[in-house]
């Protein structure tokens, strides 16, 4: 599959603002697409097509992203998805961001986008938050995968309901993000 970028991998790629890439694209200079939570994604390929035109350097090593720690957020509220998405991408950590919004897209992108840390709401309709927790932290491909768990209704036996079940923190909704964003970066160094 070839290389997806957010936006703000590609203002680093290109050395820009991730608002200026907001501009290129929607002035119609670099083609992207909108993810289902409303994320604008970008081939690699088109990003340095368009680069090259306007002669900005291509860095030599475009695998450099590869490094960077990768972020599933699941949750069926695209507001909450949003705001989480959009502050995780927006600090300075680089981390590469998606969303699921319900748990068979969560199974799949475990499976194919091999997160590092998954932020996922245990009120989902289709998927108990529990049996998620313990299947990832059961699975020896996953078992190393960090869960930060949200809820609405956190009580202290749920949270330590979800702490036996592999849950590394909690947190109750309305999302605390300055709180939420300290934990991702402690869980991911």
């Amino acid at each position: 599959m070839e290389d997806i970028l957010t936006v703000h991998t590609a203002s680093k790629y290109c050395s820009v603002s991730p608002q200026t890439i907001i501009n290129w694209i929607e002035a119609g200079h670099i083609p992207a697409y909108k993810t289902v939570g409303g994320h604008r994604r970008i081939k690699r390929s088109d990003l340095e097509a368009f680069m090259k035109t306007q002669g900005i350097p291509v860095p030599d090593n475009p695998e450099e992203a590869a490094g960077r720690k990768k972020i599933l957020v699941v949750d069926d509220d695209p507001i909450i998805v949003e705001t989480i998405v959009q502050a995780l991408e927006e600090d300075d950590h680089g981390y590469e961001v998606i969303s699921a919004a319900d748990g068979f897209e969560a199974g799949l992108q475990v499976n194919h986008f091999k997160p590092h840390l998954i932020i996922l709401d245990i009120m989902m309709p289709d998927i108990k938050g529990y049996e998620v927790c313990a299947k990832i932290k059961g699975n020896d491909e996953t078992k190393d995968t960090k869960i930060i768990v949200l809820s609405a209704y956190l009580d202290e036996e749920k949270f330590r309901q979800m702490k036996e079940r592999g849950a590394d923190a909690c947190f109750s909704k309305p999302l605390p993000l300055p709180q939420l964003k300290e934990e991702v970066a402690r869980l991911l160094q």
